[in-house]
């Protein structure tokens, strides 16, 4: 009989007089839930679905949906809750010899919640095992999952997040590794080494790993935990790091724990060809992969053997795993802003402006460049330079959010390297520029003697504010019209002594490097800055104090010729303030040289407001003092001074650069 749910109350009474006792309770138990039915369908917004949908344990902290089904199936869903670590023994204990995708996606799933629950770091490990089984079967055997399916990506990442987990540090056993150079410069960057204690970091040593289900043995080369030279350490999951002050986060994606490693100290004979170039606080973006042999047979047996390879984002983007290319993960820019988190650079910067030599004397540790010239990354033959020299009052630290961006495109970084040049912003122009040449010229005869690299020599050097004007002393000719504007006597003629005669040579004579081969200028003010004129430019000369060896060579110098106007020059030396007087001499006959057509040249002019360029300026430098006609591009920012990490100031650098590359594999076919 059927029963109609539309039908009256009395109607269905009349039905259930026909039928049987049973019957009648049925239609009862119908009447009173109003009919109505145990499956259906409720509307969710798209947002909504969809975080269900990829709700996992990395996620949500709770079992995504296909390691439920896995127990459900089983029965097991419930008891997971009360037994976690009874369930995966079982769960563990009827895995297949080969196949069973499912299950071991879900043992590697559940397997770090349980461990995130638990804080048990033998659960990490059992999940990024399970997950490498799941992921490299063997040769031989074929993934079963479609790369479709979303279990693959999360398979990655529990592997990797379970790797570095894993073989973490107790917080405790971290702190009593931090670095004895972090405790330099008392009373800077006190904030980072309070945090840097908290942080919780990878152990990379080989040893015996207890697994719930066995043991892990692993194997690691020390000779593996080194690069450019130094030992690393303190290797810290890029994971567990926000990152701010930077917009775009540049993730490479792929197999492996990414981690931001720190230098040891050099030893004995580890040293190799410019590691002293290295920036002092580097941060290195390297990646731990666990490479685990027969990870099916293993699990049966519980003896699970893994060599650990590390490896840095500089030196390889793949591994080989089962005959196949795998992509390493990265996160470079978790890296670079660990590296400037809190660094001390930036308070130190007012002080290198105002006492010359101050970078060099205090903040540079001695196994250091005492030049100024810093690489990212160990150099590297067939890669171009891309040499950045920042502006007054600055440092290094502000090209970064270009040198994220540089770094976060394959095409500029399989390209290029990124050197740094780092001087004492108030001494005279001449003379850092001098002292950049020098580096420049010392570090190309260091890194290539036999002259065998040819992309070491088309090198790009763009420099920002006053950086701009050490920039184009590295491309032009000024014969002698610098010297002679402050003595009557042939440069040859002149007594000086020896170190004081090299100074003044590379401060006064210029011609273009033979390496350089384009210049990029942003903010430059060719023609002088707005504040370097007047009562305030008079003031901020006033406080910065040269070199005291180079000022006591300069005293000397002076009393031994019979030279009045040479004396005169020597005795009040001008600071960068003084040379970017728009009425400065020496700054105006810089001005009039022009870049040679040989070198092409180019502008990012930086002017507030929306008003016509040529009447305008970023606050600091006037467009008409930043233009010059010999440039083959010149493009005009709508930004205040610091416009170097300005997203259209780094479309334009990034457009210059991949120009640059072009040209250079024409000319080499």
């Amino acid at each position: 009989m059927r029963i109609d749910c539309a039908a009256s109350g009395g109607e269905r009474a009349g039905a259930f007089r026909s039928v049987p006792r049973i019957a009648a309770a049925v239609g009862i138990a119908l009447l009173l839930s109003d009919c109505a039915t145990h499956v259906g369908v409720s509307r969710l917004s798209s947002q909504s679905a969809f975080r269900e949908e990829a709700a996992s344990a990395l996620s949500a902290g709770r079992p995504s949906e296909p390691s439920k089904i896995v127990l459900r199936r089983l029965g097991l869903l419930d008891r997971f809750k009360e037994d976690p670590s009874a369930v995966l023994a079982e769960l563990h204990a009827g895995l297949a010899p080969t196949g069973d995708e499912h299950r071991l996606f879900a043992l590697a799933e559940l397997s770090f919640l349980h461990g995130e629950r638990m804080g048990d770091a033998t659960y990490f490990l059992a999940s990024a095992v399970y997950a490498y089984a799941l992921l490299f079967p063997g040769e031989g055997n074929q993934l079963q999952l479609h790369r479709s399916d979303p279990r693959l990506r999360l398979a990655y990442d529990l592997y990797n997040q379970g790797l570095a987990r894993g073989l973490a540090a107790a917080p405790e056993e971290s702190a009593s590794r931090v670095p004895a150079r972090s405790r330099q410069l008392k009373g800077v960057g006190k904030p980072a080494r309070a945090r840097r204690r908290k942080r919780a970091e990878v152990q990379l040593k080989a040893g015996a790993h207890a697994l719930p289900f066995g043991t892990l043995e692993l194997a690691v080369d020390p000779a593996n935990l080194t690069w450019g030279g130094y030992p690393l350490e303190h290797f810290v999951p890029t994971t567990t790091l926000g990152v701010h002050g930077l917009r775009n986060r540049y993730r490479r994606p792929g197999i492996g724990a990414p981690l931001a490693a720190s230098l040891a100290p050099a030893e004995d004979g580890t040293r190799i060809v410019g590691s002293e170039r290295i920036g002092p606080w580097t941060k290195v973006p390297v990646t731990a992969f666990v490479r685990i042999e027969d990870a099916r047979g293993s699990l049966a047996t519980g003896r699970v053997r893994g060599r650990l390879e590390l490896h840095a984002a500089d030196r390889a983007s793949t591994v080989t795993v089962d005959g196949l290319p795998q992509p390493l993960e990265f996160d470079s820019t978790a890296a670079l802003a660990y590296q400037l988190d809190h660094n001390p650079i930036y308070a130190l910067e007012l002080m290198a402006f105002l006492r010359g030599g101050f970078f060099t004397s205090a903040l540079l540790p001695r196994d250091r460049a005492r030049d100024g010239l810093f690489t990212l990354y160990p150099y590297r033959a067939g890669k171009i330079p891309l040499v950045l020299v920042h502006g007054t009052l600055s440092s290094p630290a502000h090209w970064a959010e270009l040198t994220n961006e540089l770094l976060g495109d394959p095409r500029i970084r399989e390209k290029f390297q990124l050197w740094f040049f780092l001087y004492d912003s108030g001494n005279p122009i001449g003379f850092s520029a001098g002292r950049l040449r020098t580096a420049l010229s010392t570090a190309v005869e260091q890194f290539d003697p036999d002259a065998a690299d040819p992309a070491l020599r088309r090198m790009v050097v763009m420099g920002h504010s006053q950086g701009g004007i050490l920039t184009k002393l590295t491309a032009i000719d000024t014969g002698t019209q610098l010297w002679d504007r402050i003595s009557d006597k042939p440069f040859d003629e002149v007594d000086l002594p020896p170190d004081m005669r090299q100074i003044l040579a590379r401060s006064m004579f210029y011609t273009p490097l033979p390496f350089v081969g384009r210049v990029i200028f942003i903010s430059t003010p060719h023609r002088g800055a707005l504040l370097a004129s007047g009562r305030i430019g008079a003031i901020a000369a006033s406080l910065v104090r040269l070199p005291t060896n180079v000022l006591g060579n300069l005293a000397l110098a002076a009393t031994r010729n019979d030279d009045a106007r040479l004396a005169t020059a020597l005795r009040r030396p001008p600071t960068a303030i003084d040379n970017m007087n728009p009425r400065n001499p020496a700054l105006l006959i810089v001005a009039s040289i022009p870049v040679p057509p040989e070198i092409p040249a180019h502008s990012i002019i930086a002017v507030k407001g929306d008003g016509p360029p040529e009447e305008g300026n970023d606050g600091v430098v006037r467009y008409q003092s930043a233009h010059i006609d010999e440039v083959v591009s010149e493009l005009v920012v709508r930004s205040g001074h610091s416009s170097q990490g300005k997203p259209e100031t780094i479309e334009e650098v990034r457009r210059i650069l991949l120009e640059h590359a072009a040209a250079y594999e024409a000319d080499r076919q």
